[in-house]
């Protein structure tokens, strides 16, 4: 099957796209006027509140970082960077960002003269995360990225050193450590509330997918990439430990022609100091969602674990009894914190490269049948 998705043809459609429609800077206002839009930027401002750039206003952005943006108390969305000008104009009017802090992936750089912008925030293909991660860095401006990190582990290299270069901080979007239930587990695991931790359960997996996941030029693997990579930070923040070996075997495909260049699915092992062993799946045709430990004096869980809303727990004692947040909202509220308190994000480049490490390592056991040892 002929890529769809390659990456160059993917900032090639994107740039045509704004020539043949005109540039960005050409559309018309809606709603309040340029003078009112700058003055609400300006009222954020005031307040002490970040300013945010989202980059990539796909589905992540528009249904889950935009709205969460309108609840953020230490930050807001002060600006956009799309190649799409059908939707710069429909954010410009609906959040009414001023025209001039509209850009594209032409005029991206640019972003360094904009005072509105203090953090922008890569939501871009995977493999289009590493060129853009440093462009923002070089702005000065300190940066999100969503996960994964990168494909590489040598590319998740370049971004830390092109942020610590330019002296901004680098955060990774794994929002789930800004959750109540997530958390939770993370003190279960650390302070051993039913002993120590034996075994671990980790599967995540979604039915249905399309567009650019399904390309591995741009998404540099299949549902490990994507959800599994939940997993594998599950059992990470979990026990608070690292993997010191991983086996993985692919699943078999149903449909081989969509799948022609990621796997559909695969299940892998991870082993952890001290005997503790994973057992985890992902799924590209497959609905799954838990994290579960089995310790010796009990256990806990979460189905779902992963989902942006509406995550449930249970332990051998008992349900969970925690509200229900905007993942995100707190995620990006954290990071603005962090940078006015001067103090390390929980969820630093570091974390995001490590995830890529391990990814990695499954791939190389997926591939090789090998038991793969993670230095």
């Amino acid at each position: 099957m002929t890529s769809k998705y390659p990456r160059r043809k993917f900032i090639r459609d994107v740039s045509a796209s704004a020539l043949a429609m005109g540039s960005i800077s050409s559309f018309s206002s809606c709603g309040l006027s340029e003078h009112e839009k700058t003055q609400k930027m300006n009222e954020q401002k005031a307040k002490g509140k970040y300013g945010i750039a989202l980059v990539g206003l796909g589905k992540y952005s528009e249904g889950q970082l935009a709205p969460a943006l309108q609840e953020t108390q230490q930050c807001y969305l002060a600006g956009i960077v799309t190649g799409t000008p059908s939707k710069a104009d429909k954010w410009k009017s609906k959040y009414r960002i001023p025209q001039k802090n509209i850009y594209d992936y032409n005029t991206f750089d640019q972003i360094r003269d904009n005072d509105d912008i203090d953090i922008i925030y890569i939501v871009l293909p995977n493999s289009m995360h590493t060129e853009y991660v440093i462009r923002a860095a070089r702005t000065g401006k300190h940066v999100i990225c969503e996960k994964p990190m990168a494909v590489t582990v040598e590319d998740c290299d370049r971004m830390i050193e092109a942020c610590k270069k330019a002296g901004v901080m680098l955060s990774v979007g794994y929002r789930l450590h800004f959750e109540p239930y997530n958390v939770e587990m993370m003190r279960i695991g650390k302070e051993k509330d039913f002993g120590d931790i034996k075994t671990l359960t980790a599967d995540n997996g979604m039915a249905e997918v399309d567009g650019w996941r399904l390309d591995r030029e741009l998404a540099g693997g299949g549902p490990l990439m994507d959800v599994g990579i939940y997993c594998v930070q599950g059992c990470r923040y979990t026990t608070g430990l690292e993997p010191i070996a991983v086996t993985a075997q692919e699943s078999s495909k149903t449909d081989p022609e969509k799948f022609n260049s990621i796997e559909e699915g695969l299940t892998w092992q991870m082993e952890f100091p001290n005997g503790i062993k994973a057992a985890c799946s992902t799924s590209y045709s497959k609905e799954m969602n838990l994290l579960r430990i089995d310790a010796a004096k009990g256990w806990a869980e979460l189905s779902p674990a992963y989902e942006y809303t509406g995550i449930k727990g249970k332990t051998s004692q008992g349900d969970m009894k925690f509200p229900q947040v905007n993942q995100q909202a707190r995620q990006m509220d954290d990071f603005a914190l962090a940078i006015r308190q001067n103090r390390p994000t929980p969820v630093p480049g570091e974390m995001g490269r490590q995830d890529v490490k391990i990814l990695r390592a499954i791939y190389e056991a997926m591939e090789t049948g090998e038991r793969v040892e993670i230095g």
